[in-house]
């Protein structure tokens, strides 16, 4: 399996997810699974994180190796799982797709969290903000992350991404 991360511009959310699932999923001993990220404009193509994601991820525990890069049509057949991390950058993954399995790989990753039956979470962008939105970002990216290392684990993926997608 595939994984996707997507934000706006690819340092700040994304790659935090990306961190966080690499290293949940090792944890949990699952490594038929790889991670990668992307942004839906390409504000920042081939920049590293934001210093201020790198930073709080670091003091986490996290690495950082890949840079920015635009999520485009093309990688829709990459992945088997996108995960967005707001209801806009959900929108602009859609706008791409091109046919209805594209569509049924998409979901925002606030579907995992613990708190998703009160309905799917968003993940604030921090960009611009001071450090403790970068804390909360971390915070919330977790707990969602944890929700879905737990899904793939018990074979539960495709019945959240189901849900979400009855609520669309």
């Amino acid at each position: 399996m595939h994984i996707m991360t997507v934000c706006l511009g690819n340092i700040c959310r994304s790659p935090a997810a990306e961190a966080v699932l690499i290293r949940r999923l090792e944890q949990a001993g699952v490594d038929d699974v790889t991670v990668s990220s992307a942004g839906t404009a390409d504000y920042h193509v081939g920049t590293g994180p934001h210093e201020l994601s790198v930073e709080e991820g670091e003091g986490r525990g996290y690495a950082f190796s890949t840079v920015a890069a635009q999520f485009v049509a093309d990688d829709f057949e990459a992945a088997d799982l996108i995960l967005a991390m707001d209801s806009s950058n959900e929108d602009n993954i859609l706008a791409l797709v091109r046919r209805p399995e594209d569509e049924a790989k998409v979901v925002r990753l606030g579907a995992f969290a613990s708190d998703a039956t009160d309905g799917v979470r968003d993940i604030p962008d921090p960009w611009g903000l001071p450090r403790d939105a970068y804390t909360r970002m971390y915070d919330q990216i977790e707990d969602a992350v944890n929700g879905l290392v737990a899904a793939i684990q018990d074979g539960t993926v495709q019945e959240v991404v189901a849900a979400q997608h009855a609520l669309r």
